[in-house]
């Protein structure tokens, strides 16, 4: 009966990523951008996003059989995310549209700062449970979904179809996971009761990968706020204590989630979990439970060559996909956030994601070279 080893749905778009490589390396936003200035760049990428390509073209590199389940228009964008999508050969579950447009971001990214996202969510506002493909769902393993705060549907009325749809994919037996993003806080979704839809959501949860900062500002936002106006530069997430890390990991966990993944970026990454025993009842998943139940790992992000970096769109996305092939092969905890930090990394190395990813053997011959930092609590 199995037919999948994942179905990823959710959020689908395309990212236009402008060349800032005859920039030099930028210090301060405030100092790139300024009124009246002219900044050559040196082309534009329009390059397949968001958790559906980014996730599931990365699991499909890594040698699993996915299913995407997105939505796109019938646009100009539409047809270049059509054209992508039908090259790699995973178009089968994408649901075209003629109500709304296809969705996309404009990501600036010069070397030596964050990204920044311009979003424009377009038909994923519409996207609902009438596009999500259950009849798949129960042929597959594993059913992984992102990002809520950009799904208006999904968050509208206390996330009431987000319950409802996870309550129906955890019924049917097959192992749940979900990824997040930051909440616009000057939006819709920023202004929503985000710890009511999670308390909500995570009992049907079985895997969970946001990041740090999507965690704080949608669990604890004014604790982000607090650190967010702390004095001093860097960036946010170099400000939070893993002190708070791990007190916010045990509350996500006391949620109902078996296994949490929480991405740092720079600083790598935390992986906390209580018993496994539930999953390995499910389709397909064969976890030792003596040594992933109750763990708690931090691992430290591997050494970067800052000189070959591209990019960083998609490279949390990249990492969850290859910690979610590491539980489908059946890898231990501290292999599986190896896996995907090492994924994360060499992500940053590539021009186009889908094209010059590592396959599953070469990640794990530099995970099984590369000195990594593990600290077990």
């Amino acid at each position: 009966m199995i037919e999948y080893d994942a179905i990823i749905a959710g959020y689908t778009c395309v990212d236009l990523i402008p060349d800032f490589k005859k920039q030099t390396t930028v210090n301060c936003i405030s100092d790139f951008f300024k009124p009246g200035k002219l900044i050559e760049i040196g082309g534009m990428d329009f390059v397949l996003g968001g958790v559906v390509p980014n996730t599931g073209l990365a699991m499909d590199k890594f040698g699993k059989k996915v299913y995407l389940n997105g939505l796109i228009g019938n646009d100009s964008i539409g047809k270049i995310a059509e054209l992508q999508l039908k090259e790699h050969g995973v178009f089968e579950g994408i649901v075209k549209i003629a109500e709304a447009d296809t969705a996309f971001s404009i990501v600036i990214a010069p070397m030596g700062i964050d990204r920044i996202f311009l979003e424009s969510p377009g038909c994923n506002q519409i996207f609902s449970m009438e596009h999500i493909n259950f009849d798949t769902i129960k042929k597959s393993k594993l059913f992984h979904f992102g990002y809520p705060p950009l799904l208006r549907q999904f968050f509208f009325n206390d996330g009431q179809q987000l319950v409802q749809m996870y309550s129906k994919v955890q019924n049917a037996g097959t192992v749940t996971s979900l990824d997040f993003s930051l909440p616009d806080q000057e939006s819709e979704s920023g202004k929503i009761n985000w710890p009511l839809i999670l308390k909500n959501t995570l009992p049907f949860v079985d895997i969970f990968t946001p990041s740090i900062e999507e965690l704080l500002l949608t669990m604890m936002p004014s604790k982000y706020a607090e650190i967010e106006s702390q004095k001093g530069e860097g960036e946010i997430i170099d400000k939070i204590p893993i002190s708070l890390v791990r007190e916010i990991g045990n509350i996500i966990i006391a949620a109902g989630v078996n296994i949490l993944l929480i991405k740092m970026g720079h600083r790598g990454a935390y992986l906390l979990t209580k018993d496994v025993s539930s999953i390995n009842k499910k389709l397909g998943l064969v976890l030792k439970n003596k040594k992933w139940s109750n763990c708690e790992i931090f691992c430290k992000a591997y050494k970067v060559d800052m000189s070959r970096v591209k990019h960083a769109s998609g490279a949390g996305d990249i990492a969850v996909a290859a910690f979610l092939s590491s539980i489908l092969n059946g890898e231990n905890p501290d292999m599986a956030i190896k896996y995907s930090a090492m994924a994360g990394k060499e992500s940053l190395y590539c021009e186009n994601n889908f094209n010059n990813m590592l396959n599953w053997e070469q990640l794990s011959e530099k995970v099984n070279k590369e000195a990594n930092e593990l600290i077990l609590y």
